[in-house]
């Protein structure tokens, strides 16, 4: 236990250690020159007073000196201001946790909006290419069947319907891949948003476990948003220095994956075409990692995780607001995202003990954070 206020000093600015002779106790005692009276945030029953369960309800001691001054009168009254003390300050805890669950439940809507039901609209566009190329399956059976009933089908032509039926099968095979994959990052993101213990709390949960940086949260996210670039004419640089590593992290596999979702999601909408020294141009998109020795202090190594893309700096005056709840650029295109993903990643990374952070580069934006790497990470 701390002293944190008396009469005579009000409110200390930093609590101070209290003697043995103040210890939690079910009812109030003397000790010393002290009548110390347990603070209860609610006051259990007489006939259930004694029951040691209680200790988990008191909140603080209120100490009266001397007690050689106190009457009967006095320390019944004190007793009785002690627990008007411990139900304001009930009142007050539950107030401000009710405040925090308010704002949580707020941004996780935000949460799901951003990181569930937009990216979600991409499988219109999935289902759609599946329709298409069934319908096209439909009309080839058709034309079967009225070749069928024709007598002069040759070997040739049945070779080229054979063949083109082998083709609308790879792509419904392919576009069935591309749907089971959005659908598997889709459930990952709504079980790592939606947990019980996100509502309990009232603030989002760490379900931490060993996860592998490339294959398991890079990589699924990547194969998400590759077509996409490519058809936007955005060419994905792998980093060399990356190719067949596996650094494993001790983290949230579902919100860490969303970290990354968010930043390939902003590359993808405000990547742009630049002029190079060289007088070549270039629409890319990149990402990497840098290990930095003793970032979080001696022996505490950090890993720099970052996503580049090109096109002109973000101003000046807008970079300290970037990862503000609700803040939106100059050059914000037209979407439901309402400038909360930044801050999505903000607290994700913050909640693993990491830093975030924005650098204009030579030819465009890098956008990094930078998480805690334990001894046993860096040796991976």
């Amino acid at each position: 236990m701390e002293l944190v206020c008396d009469t005579s000093r009000g409110v200390y600015a930093v609590p101070q250690a209290v003697g043995q002779y103040v210890r939690l106790a079910l009812r109030p005692y003397i000790s010393g020159q002290s009548y110390l009276i347990p603070i209860y945030s609610t006051v259990p029953p007489e006939t259930d007073m004694e029951s040691e369960s209680n200790k988990a309800q008191i909140t603080g001691v209120f100490e009266i000196v001397p007690v050689a001054e106190l009457t009967e009168d006095d320390k019944f009254f004190f007793c009785k201001y002690a627990n008007r003390i411990g139900y304001n300050l009930r009142k007050k805890t539950l107030a401000h946790q009710n405040i925090q669950h308010l704002k949580f439940i707020n941004n996780l809507v935000n949460d799901i909006e951003h990181n569930v039901i937009i990216p979600n609209m991409h499988y219109r566009y999935l289902f759609k290419q599946l329709e298409r190329h069934i319908n096209s399956l439909n009309d080839l059976m058709s034309t079967m069947e009225q070749y069928r009933q024709k007598n002069g089908a040759n070997n040739q032509r049945c070779e080229t319907i054979i063949g083109r039926i082998r083709e609308i099968k790879n792509h419904l095979n392919v576009s069935y891949r591309d749907i089971s994959r959005h659908h598997v990052n889709s459930s990952l993101f709504l079980e790592s948003l939606l947990r019980r213990d996100h509502f309990e709390k009232g603030c989002f949960v760490l379900r931490r476990q060993i996860c592998k940086l490339d294959s398991e949260i890079i990589t699924p996210q990547l194969e998400n948003y590759a077509k996409r670039m490519a058809m936007r004419g955005i060419t994905l640089e792998t980093p060399a220095d990356m190719r067949g590593e596996e650094i494993e992290l001790n983290a949230d596999l579902g919100l860490l994956s969303q970290v990354y979702s968010n930043l390939f999601s902003n590359a993808l909408k405000y990547t742009q075409r630049v002029k190079r020294h060289n007088g070549r141009s270039r629409k890319a998109v990149a990402y990497g990692r840098r290990i930095i020795k003793d970032y979080f202090g001696a022996g505490q190594p950090g890993i720099k995780l970052n996503v580049f893309s090109t096109g002109e700096h973000i101003p000046t005056h807008e970079i300290a607001s970037l990862f503000d709840d609700g803040f939106t650029g100059h050059n914000q295109v037209e979407d439901l995202s309402r400038g909360h993903g930044l801050a999505f990643i903000k607290y994700v990374v913050e909640m693993h003990g990491g830093q975030v952070g924005y650098e204009p580069t030579a030819e465009g934006n890098n956008f990094y954070f930078i998480l805690p790497l334990l001894q046993s990470e860096t040796k991976s």
